[in-house]
């Protein structure tokens, strides 16, 4: 059973790397469940500080993927209308079913917003798109790397209980 167990986490914790960067597949959640799968075995002791700060850390930073590109978006110059824009898009593009939506959709809701704000500042515009843009792929970074570190925890712990799961 802990055989088991472990190599479903495994298996939650890559799909959650792939999910820092493919939207439809869940990212930094995925992997906290690995973890949570890991320390459910016999042969690992349950550290509830390790759960607790990880869990604790999957929720802020899940928070903040839909943050960050909107205020990226602030940034660059961009009004309420692009943050607005920005977030709808990023609903829409996560639901639309064409490639690179979560992309897509955040940029073109900035500047759609935008547009609507002042139609003749195309220029205000795009610069808003961009730094819708550039938040996404921030947050896409920021989600990889706690997938990597939440990895890293997986295999410490169980290269530590090796012994006792094999």
């Amino acid at each position: 059973m802990d055989l088991l167990l472990v190599l479903l986490g495994f298996i939650c914790v890559i799909v959650g790397i792939f999910g820092s960067f493919i939207p439809v597949l869940p990212g930094l959640s995925s992997c906290w469940i690995g973890l949570l799968l890991l320390y459910l075995t016999k042969a690992v002791e349950n550290n509830y500080w390790v759960l607790a700060i990880t869990f604790i850390l999957m929720i802020i930073i899940t928070i903040l993927d839909y943050i960050i590109p909107a205020k990226g978006t602030k940034k660059f110059g961009g009004s309420s209308y692009g943050v607005w824009g920005t977030n709808i898009g990023l609903i829409v593009g996560i639901l639309a079913p064409i490639p690179f939506g979560v992309i897509i959709g955040p940029f073109l809701g900035a500047l759609i917003g935008e547009l609507l704000y002042d139609s003749r500042n195309h220029k205000r515009a795009i610069k808003a798109a961009t730094g819708s843009l550039i938040g996404f792929l921030a947050s896409s970074f920021v989600n990889f790397l706690f997938s990597i570190i939440y990895l890293g925890i997986f295999l410490t712990v169980l290269w530590q209980n090796r012994a006792l799961i094999f």
